[in-house]
């Protein structure tokens, strides 16, 4: 499979991202969504076996493409006609025909802090089977508030939340959940559930260390509130300061969207029996049964293919054109759109019967690991929500159930934000989020950290 380009997001990008009707991570497809109970035995691989044919058969011809556009490339002057234009153009839009499975790079560089540009380091801060803590170093000459972005686990990587991270990163010390290909991890690293999830969340705060803040965007509210809840019952030093949960699934009774009822319109079996494919030879994870990434986007497309197919026809207009800029936006979207991850099977499923169909969380019913929870132990973290009016997603009054969860906070350590005018992506990214959202975001997490 080629590689795609590392992305920049920038507010064009998101732009096109909104017009493709917000196809975010937490849609059906994505993994806010099931009992741990265990998928058969004899599951077949033969879905995911299909795909990888196919794709095997497919990647001579895109290598034939990109080496005819580089040859045409060579002639300078001469392909510079409107026939080797669209010749060029065509070779691009089969050599682009393909998803890739590795993380794009974030790719952020530097960054402004205070009256100066400082360099960003990528490092791998706690290296777990499932997910890696990603640390955006930076020297700086003051210490910054610690704060770890707990991203979707939901079909796309990390870098989802580029934008988000981006906004952040000028006065904070960021780190963020780095979810590794399901596919990729060996069957001797055990399965991957909800309660290794929220694991992974805890284990990742106790090695920013006591003083840490979390944020976390969209699906991930719910197990973000949970280890907040395990910390908070264990005393554990490292409980964090702040919690701002963003547009999330905390209670999907309340004004369902059209995901949550398509959520709960087909029983667990069907989810078992559709969704689930068994990961083939040749991947470190074969014989690890997943939601491949490859079907969640093959979802997404087919929810609004039409916008979809128009913006690969205007991008095969503007190469052919030399529109480089408005060709660049477009690539730069589904370069991202297209790098896709699996998810394990149980966590998939136990999200879908915790979250969505039985409502866990809100009904006080939810245990972790066996033991029962009690929110009311959370006293010391004060809690941000921040819903988008225009969300229709996570719609209004699903996050902001949370506060009705967290009883034990004094109404001091407790807000709530509605940001007028802006659907799902624009709680975490774009304009109104860098100059309405984020800005109660930091306020919110410096009073914590005073």
């Amino acid at each position: 499979m080629l590689a795609n380009r590392a992305p920049r997001t920038d507010r064009r990008t998101w732009t096109l991202c909104r017009s493709a009707h917000d196809l975010s991570p937490p849609t059906l497809s994505s993994p806010e969504l099931l009992p741990r109970r265990l998928l058969p035995e004899d599951s077949p691989p033969m879905i995911y076996a299909a795909y990888q044919a196919q794709s095997d058969l497919l990647d001579p011809i895109r290598l034939a493409a990109r080496l005819s556009r580089q040859m045409i490339g060579t002639m300078g002057g001469f392909g510079d006609t409107p026939l080797l234009r669209n010749v060029t153009a065509a070779c691009e839009m089969i050599e682009r025909a393909g998803l890739s499975h590795e993380r794009p790079a974030f790719d952020i560089g530097t960054v402004t802090s205070g009256n100066r540009e400082v360099e960003v380091r990528e490092e791998v801060a706690l290296t777990l089977p499932f997910g890696s803590l990603l640390h955006f170093a930076k020297d700086v000459d003051q210490p910054q508030p610690r704060l770890l972005v707990v991203a979707p686990l939901s079909g796309h990587f990390a870098t989802l939340l580029l934008d988000t991270v981006k906004t952040l990163l000028p006065e904070n010390d960021v780190y963020i959940t780095d979810w590794h290909n399901a596919r990729d991890v060996p069957l001797s690293a055990g399965g991957f559930g909800f309660d290794d999830y929220v694991g992974h969340v805890v284990r990742f705060l106790e090695e920013i260390g006591p003083g840490g803040h979390v944020l976390a965007v969209c699906q991930p509210c719910v197990q973000v509130l949970v280890a907040c809840a395990v910390m908070a019952q264990e005393n554990n030093p490292a409980q964090p300061l702040s919690m701002t949960l963003m547009a999330g699934p905390v209670d999907t009774r309340i004004n369902p969207t059209k995901v949550n009822e398509l959520a709960t319109s087909k029983p667990m079996e069907w989810f078992e029996q559709n969704l689930i494919a068994t990961v083939p030879p040749g991947y470190k994870g074969a014989g690890r049964r997943v939601y491949p990434g490859f079907l969640q986007v093959s979802a997404f497309m087919a929810m609004n293919l039409e916008r979809h197919v128009k913006a690969h026809v205007g991008l095969y207009e503007n190469l052919a054109m030399g529109e480089q800029a408005k060709a660049d936006t477009t690539k730069t979207f589904y370069d991202e759109y297209f790098a896709v991850l699996d998810l394990a099977a149980e966590f998939y499923l136990e999200t879908i019967d915790k979250v969505f169909q039985q409502h866990e969380l809100p009904r006080g019913v939810l245990t972790y690991r066996g033991g029962s929870l009690d929110f009311r132990a959370i006293r010391r973290t004060a809690l941000l929500t921040v819903e988008g009016e225009r969300d229709d997603i996570c719609a209004v009054g699903q996050t902001v159930a949370a506060q009705d969860i967290c009883t034990g906070l004094r109404p001091h350590l407790r807000r709530h934000h509605m940001q007028a005018g802006v659907g799902h992506y624009g709680v975490f990214s774009g304009r109104r989020w860098k100059g309405q959202v984020y800005p109660l975001v930091r306020n919110h997490i410096l009073a914590a950290d005073a």
